[in-house]
């Protein structure tokens, strides 16, 4: 499903309603890539009072989720993937399933000749240190995972101003993390639209799919206003 802009809360109630379907094999395994409106999103560790120093003026959405992990920021011009997988079909393994998140991020930027790197005991993908600058997130990972069906995802920073990551808020809880973008890295204008195509095929090599667009239509899917809003788009 390619949705475009959707509000963070739309999108979480998709996820919900996705995720029951897969759980009762009422519909097949299903990967989202959309984009959201600026908001910060907080996951079960996140520590408010210390992690979020959001301007008062800062037009931005606060939005408490059950995804593991802690704070982050989503914005357009990033590219959130969410797969609704069952992972009884591959390998029952949270940690497996995170790396191979990792894996398929690191095929998309290895698509446009960036070479992405993991580090241990810290989850995302990186750009490593090189041209004077030390290594930059340039994307995000927190799941959750209820009867092996998956929900949230990955968030890459395609082409969106990183300053929220370090001003608003301690991204990840991580302090002195420097964040980037595949525009940065690049030093040329990319788009979402631009990298998608590679990420679908990233996500579909790394877990074994084949990808069929999901009807809109689909009224055994659509049933509730808010879904059927967001088939429209």
């Amino acid at each position: 499903m390619n949705l475009g802009l959707v509000p963070y809360g739309e999108a979480f109630e998709l996820q919900r309603t996705l995720a029951g379907a897969v759980s009762q094999g009422a519909i097949p395994e299903t990967v989202v890539f959309l984009e959201h409106p600026p908001v910060v999103t907080m996951g079960r560790r996140t520590e408010a009072e210390s992690e979020l120093h959001i301007p008062e003026n800062a037009e931005v959405e606060i939005a408490e989720t059950d995804r593991g992990g802690k704070s982050t920021f989503h914005g357009p011009g990033q590219l959130v993937c969410y797969p609704i997988l069952d992972l009884g079909n591959h390998g029952k393994d949270v940690k497996r399933y995170v790396r191979d998140l990792e894996e398929a991020l690191i095929r998309t930027l290895g698509a446009f000749e960036l070479e992405g790197t993991r580090y241990e005991g810290l989850t995302g993908v990186w750009m490593p240190p090189g041209g004077g600058q030390g290594p930059r997130k340039i994307a995000s990972i927190g799941v959750h995972v209820s009867r092996w069906v998956t929900t949230h995802g990955y968030a890459l920073n395609v082409d969106l101003d990183p300053a929220p990551l370090t001003e608003w808020i301690t991204a990840c809880g991580l302090e002195d993390a420097q964040f980037t973008t595949m525009r940065r890295e690049l030093e040329q204008v990319v788009t979402v639209a631009d990298v998608r195509p590679a990420a679908m095929e990233a996500v579909a090599e790394v877990f074994g799919l084949t990808f069929e667009e999901l009807p809109g239509e689909d009224a055994g899917l659509w049933g509730q206003p808010i879904h059927a809003s967001l088939a429209r788009r």
